[in-house]
């Protein structure tokens, strides 16, 4: 579903330049739940919105769903986006002067599906939100507010889902809550789930981590295509100790 290859972001910074990313390859399968750990500057956000195709990367290709992102133009960038990835913000980034279901039904509107305030309502129910979709984000607690924001992310069902910090701004219940429903969205639609994540708790119930430091994979590196993804047991070795590839 993903495919990164020596993945480089470069920004100008109080005349220097300052690199976030620094050869970053990275494989996820369709169906896959993958974490991105690492320290805060690791760049694992910066990542994640480059495989969303929100910025352009200095180096390197992104490919999604075997479409190569890196080299659509802005259309087609856009539309591809709308039907194949979905994004949660740590910060919601809910429309405050429109209500739960409404908020929901912008996608929907913009690529034209039938009765999108009605389906709307329907991915409300599915995230626990029934009774609330008339409500304004102001009125909705930071629990209910990022279930809508899940159900905006997937109202189009699409393939890959892109999660930056879900449980970032709520309390450890409230956030466990939060991880429930992203797993069983993705088990029950068979989408791809990439997040990003600080919590150890979290980055431990998804299928595999990929940690970052200094803009780089320090583990979970590429697999080789084709061959299928396995589990490992956990490295004793120091962590300064080369590790190989996974083959």
């Amino acid at each position: 579903m993903v495919r990164v290859r020596d993945l480089v972001m470069r920004l100008p910074s109080g005349g220097k330049t300052l690199t976030i990313l620094d050869g970053v390859s990275l494989d996820v399968a369709a169906g896959e739940v993958v974490a991105v750990t690492g320290p805060s500057g690791s760049g694992k956000s910066t990542l994640l919105g480059l495989i969303a195709g929100l910025d352009t990367p200095s180096g390197g290709s992104i490919a999604v769903d075997g479409v190569e992102v890196t080299r659509l133009g802005e259309t087609a960038l856009a539309r591809f986006r709308r039907r194949t990835i979905g994004f949660v913000f740590q910060s919601y980034h809910l429309i405050p002067t429109l209500t739960a279901a409404e908020n929901v039904a912008v996608p929907l509107e913009l690529a034209g599906a039938p009765a999108p305030l009605a389906a709307a309502t329907q991915r409300l129910a599915e995230v626990g939100l029934a009774e609330r979709a008339h409500h304004y984000p102001a009125q909705l607690s930071g629990g209910e507010q990022q279930r809508v924001a899940i159900a905006r992310a997937v109202a189009l069902s699409p393939p890959l889902l892109l999660a930056d910090e879900p449980t970032g701004n709520l309390d450890s219940a409230t956030g466990g809550a939060i991880v429930d429903l992203l797993l069983a969205l993705n088990r029950e639609r068979g989408s791809t789930l990439v997040l990003v994540t600080h919590d150890a708790a979290l980055a431990g119930r998804a299928g595999r981590s990929v940690a970052l430091r200094d803009g780089r994979v320090v583990n979970g590196q590429p697999r080789d295509a084709g061959l299928a993804l396995q589990r490992h047991e956990p490295d004793s070795r120091p962590a300064d100790h080369p590790r190989p590839l996974d083959r």
